[in-house]
């Protein structure tokens, strides 16, 4: 045993190993792997039952314990007479446990108890039990070690929360089966014994028995635990200010056991009631911040049984009479607790079923639903910690932002059903929040955070009509919003749920003009396009285009003070740094929306033709300016794609953009063709740019987008400027290039049919000389590169050329294939279709093929 004593040290974590070598520690750890695996079974019983009588050190202990375990449970030991001489030893050290010594060690020594009662009790050896529950007076060391074997038996075998085998699920219900026939009364009657004599002497040790307990009420008879005696004691234990944490914790424990114990629904009321009759204030708040895992699950059989039984039922209305009479407590273990105590989780949904048993809700109901409304407040409000992460959106604040977004989920889902039910009161608690939202000189930003977004839910509950009409307290609360300014106002997430709850209920100030001025004054001051956050302004830009297109004919009047409001942010857009990292935006929110907006409003046919020329000149003339200059600029010092100047003139091309899609053609060309001339210039300005710099791509995705606008307003006036353009698009062109320029000879070909014959004749030979550079056949291949980018781009080039050959074929423009200048690729495109039609894996791209050769064959 010495050598192997020594070997044991050095492969554990002893002070000798750190001292050892690590080839040292490998043959260590060779030598004790040897020894477990190769000494003969009775020879390895004795070699370890001699090391845990005569070593000192608990290193060698627990490589006993664990190599007689290992041997156990692998069925190395066998032979009756050493099964008994082990049984014995290991009896005994339980018996003589003392408590003080290392846990680890209290817990092999169970563990490997455990596994021998549950291969030989009770056939086997029947007093298993009998022998290890102590006797009085109570000694801590062996009450922890029977506690610590029953929580082990629990672990190993006997718990329903573990995936257990067929054999497993045997063994355990042979084994409750004979405790519960031979010794459960008095193993309860030691559970009491512990916690009533050692509570003072040894709490640790008693919340260890009661934690033993606890385990098996699921399965014994509940009135061993649930009795005059038992519980009264609990409560006692779990509400005395002189109970330590954990034995106070263990208590609550086993009457929540109690509490969710499995049984026919009027037992349980019966249960619930006694529970309820033994301690007086159960259902208080202090109940609840005491006892918070106990009130919940009291509070989730009570409405179980409501469930069950129903109203009309005496147990049932019971059930509902006691479930209520706990809520207070409920409540504020909901609002205070954390996880650790009371899962998240299970309290909404509690909450929630709670809710769905409300049809028309009485007086007392409303109350306990406000009630409810408080706790999805607080547990939807953020935690302070990360209001500054918050503010600037950092790693930190992007991470809580996204883990607050998914755990609103279940609560908005609460809150949606609370509106439903009582609509008046879910009003009335929001119309106190904003009250004290807008009155407290000390009201937080996770507040007033909160008391928006709780506004803005609700407003995704009541119908358009009832906010068009501002019914219920929305009369009231809808103004308030819209005149509300918090001193918190400059946070980034007090602002941006501002705006979009004001966008929410935008359609009451649709139905109420009087509120115009007001809803103006939050896009265009500092709570919106002018705010200092550069998220917020950009989100305001977009929700006002939002607005404005709501709204258009009942902002005329309000035209120039709108102008006059955005005159610098329109500025700003298209001199601000934007190669800058740090103003980086989404496209749908980069603050181009803000021109959007102004070009709808000035679209407004009731706007006059002079007042549209006046306000449209005032627009492009400075954006033509500045594009004229940086290009003068840029033809003598270069053009970089990355180069502030390049994304500057992207932007003021994208500006332009925006600023032409409230108009139409109709609008442009027909009844004001004044316009047409101003877009028709700055069409011309903007293609310089294309002329100047063909092959900075950025630039060039930019003017196609403006390209496919103009032809949209200006109609066939357009199509003089088209040839330029469609030049300098065929420059230097790759698979996605030439996507985005097939694009638009197919808008062309959709839009001007037949007339657009000329310019399909002039660029169809460039387009199909491409094409055949670009597309091979092994762009149909169907090997690993057919999942690179580089292939997708080369399959959407095919169905995009497809497209446009299909609509050569339907709008009557199928003889431009046979004009001297198109016909020696007419072969060449007739090849790639048939190709396509019977090789390429894509079946829907080679219908689309079938149908262009029948349209052919058709024209």
């Amino acid at each position: 045993m010495d050598d192997l004593e020594k070997a044991i040290l050095l492969a554990s974590d002893s002070p000798d190993a750190a001292a050892a070598s690590p080839s040292v520690r490998a043959e260590a750890l060779a030598f004790c792997a040897r020894a477990r695996d190769e000494s003969p079974p009775s020879s390895l019983l004795h070699l370890c039952l001699s090391g845990l009588a005569s070593s000192p050190h608990a290193h060698i202990h627990f490589w006993c314990l664990q190599s007689l375990h290992d041997a156990l449970l692998r069925r190395r030991l066998v032979l009756p007479d050493d099964i008994a001489v082990l049984r014995s030893s290991l009896l005994s050290l339980a018996l003589s446990s003392n408590a003080a010594s290392p846990p680890f060690l209290r817990n092999k020594l169970a563990q490997l108890i455990a596994l021998l009662i549950r291969f030989e009790y009770p056939h086997a050896y029947p007093s298993y039990f009998l022998d290890l529950v102590p006797s009085s007076p109570l000694q801590p060391g062996p009450t922890d070690m029977f506690a610590r074997v029953l929580i082990s038996l629990d672990d190993d075998l006997l718990s329903q929360e573990y995936p257990r085998n067929a054999e497993e699920a045997s063994d355990a219900g042979r084994v409750k089966d004979a405790m519960r026939a031979q010794c459960v009364r008095q193993i309860a009657c030691h559970w009491h014994e512990a916690a009533l004599s050692l509570r003072a002497a040894d709490p640790a040790v008693a919340a260890v028995a009661l934690d033993a307990a606890r385990r098996c009420i699921s399965w014994i008879d509940v009135s061993l635990v649930a009795n005059d005696m038992f519980v009264p004691l609990l409560f006692d234990i779990a509400l005395s200010p002189g109970s330590a944490f954990p034995l106070a914790a263990a208590a609550v424990g086993c009457l929540s056991a109690v509490a969710a114990k499995r049984m026919d629904a009027r037992a349980k009321v019966a249960l619930l009631r006694s529970l309820l009759a033994a301690q007086q204030g159960f259902g208080n708040p202090d109940s609840g911040l005491k006892m918070a895992p106990l009130v919940m699950a009291y509070a989730v059989e009570a409405l179980e049984c409501y469930r069950k039984l129903g109203s009309s039922d005496a147990d049932g209305a019971s059930a509902l009479e006691m479930l209520e009479e706990v809520l207070p407590a409920v409540f504020a273990a909901a609002e205070s607790c954390d996880d650790d105590e009371v899962d998240s989780g299970s309290v909404l949904e509690f909450l929630s079923g709670y809710v769905s048993t409300m049809k028309a809700p009485s007086e007392k109901q409303l109350g306990h639903l406000g009630r409810i409304l408080e706790v999805v407040r607080v547990q939807m409000s953020y935690d302070p910690v990360y209001r500054r992460h918050l503010d600037v959106l950092d790693k930190i604040g992007k991470e809580e932002e996204d883990l607050m977004a998914e755990q609103r989920k279940d609560l908005v889902a609460l809150f949606r059903s609370i509106c439903r039910v009582a609509p008046g009161a879910t009003q009335l608690f929001i119309r106190g929040l904003l009250v004290t939202a807008l009155s407290s000189v000390e009201i937080s930003v996770e507040d007033v955070e909160v008391t928006l977004t709780l506004f803005y839910r609700l407003g995704e509950i009541v119908g358009e009509e009832e906010i068009r009409n501002g019914t219920g307290l929305l009369r009231e609360l809808v103004p308030m919003l819209l005149s509300a300014r918090f001193l918190c106002h400059t946070h980034r997430l007090v602002a941006l749920v501002y705006l979009e709850t004001v966008t929410r209920y935008i359609k009451f100030v649709q139905e109420n003009v009087e509120y115009m001025p007001y809803l103006l004054a939050v896009f265009l001051d500092e709570r919106g396009i002018h705010h200092q956050n550069a998220h917020v302004n950009r989100r305001a830009g977009y929700l006002f285009m939002r607005a404005v297109k709501l709204l258009k004919s009942k902002l005329v009047l309000y035209l120039d003070t709108i102008l006059q409001r955005l005159q610098d942010a329109l500025g700003q857009f298209t001199v601000m740094d934007w190669a800058n990292k740090d103003v980086k935006f989404s496209s749908s929110e980069d603050g181009s929306q803000i021109f959007e907006a102004v070009g709808l409003l000035i679209s407004i046919e009731e706007v006059s033709t002079d007042k549209q020329v006046q306000c449209l000149t005032a627009l492009l003339n400075p954006l033509c300016q500045q594009i004229e200059s940086l290009v003068m600029d840029a033809k003598t010092e270069g053009l970089e794609e990355s180069s502030p100047r390049a994304i500057s003139l992207q932007q003021i091309i994208v500006a332009l953009n925006m600023i032409s899609k409230g108009f139409n053609e109709r609008l442009v060309m027909g009844s004001r063709p004044t316009l047409g001339v101003m877009f028709k210039k700055t069409l011309d300005v903007v293609l310089q740019v294309l002329i100047s710099f063909p092959n900075v791509k950025p630039l060039r995705s930019k003017v196609i987008s403006f390209l496919h606008r103009m032809i949209e307003i200006l109609g066939i006036s357009v199509l003089l400027s088209i040839p330029i353009a469609l030049r300098q698009l065929l420059v230097d062109n790759e698979a996605k290039d030439m996507v985005e320029f097939l694009v638009l000879i197919n808008q062309i070909i959709c839009k001007f049919n037949s007339s657009a014959r000329a310019i399909l004749e002039d660029v169809f030979p460039a387009i199909a000389s491409h094409i055949s550079v670009i597309l091979s056949q092994d762009a149909f291949a169907n090997g690993p590169a057919s999942c690179t980018e580089e292939m997708r781009e080369l399959q959407e080039l095919q169905r995009t050329l497809y497209t446009l050959l299909y609509n050569i074929a339907t709008h009557d423009l199928s003889t431009v294939l046979l004009a001297p200048s198109c016909r020696q690729y007419l072969e060449t495109i007739m090849q790639l279709l048939l190709f396509t039609s019977c090789n390429h894996k894509d079946i829907p791209l080679r219908k689309v093929r079938v149908m262009v050769d029948l349209e052919f064959l058709i024209s």
